[in-house]
């Protein structure tokens, strides 16, 4: 019997870990990049959640990362946060219009910058910028979006 129950307790872990989210394991900050554009795609605002570092994005008012001429949109909760950047969101309608590269990652100790080109191939205006990343409890998260126009620098 306790073998038995040994044998259950054991699948049940293996399960739990193999079930546990993607984001856990994820140790290249390059790759929760990727992960992020990938959530967005889907509309899954539950792994979205897990690639941001919500407490250092809300009541920022930093240019606004959604590649516009307008002024900076400040979001107060995590919901206007994950509305963005899901089908109707202005970030995603602009981001998903233009062809995506993510490009090098720059790590030092637990900071890291990922570059990130947002290309409008309708007129080849090319968007540059570094998305901010740290590691929290050993879990790369992003906490900033900063969208620079090639042309402006």
């Amino acid at each position: 019997m306790r073998t038995i129950s040994l044998v259950i307790i054991v699948a049940a872990i293996m399960m739990l870990v193999g079930c546990s989210s993607k984001v856990n394991t994820e140790i290249d900050p390059r790759r929760v990049v990727m992960n992020m554009f990938g959530a967005m795609e889907e509309n899954n605002r539950e792994d979205l959640a897990h690639y941001l570092d919500f407490s250092q994005m809300l009541g920022r008012a930093d240019r606004d990362y959604a590649l516009s001429g307008d002024s900076a949109r400040v979001f107060y909760t995590t919901e206007e946060i994950l509305a963005d950047l899901v089908d109707g969101g202005l970030t995603k309608k602009r981001w998903f219009s233009m062809q995506r590269v993510v490009g090098e990652c720059t790590q030092s100790g637990d900071s890291a910058l990922v570059e990130v080109s947002f290309i409008d191939q309708s007129n080849g205006t090319q968007y540059y910028t570094k998305f901010g990343l740290r590691s929290i409890n050993g879990v790369w998260k992003i906490y900033s979006f900063r969208a620079i126009n090639t042309e402006e620098q």
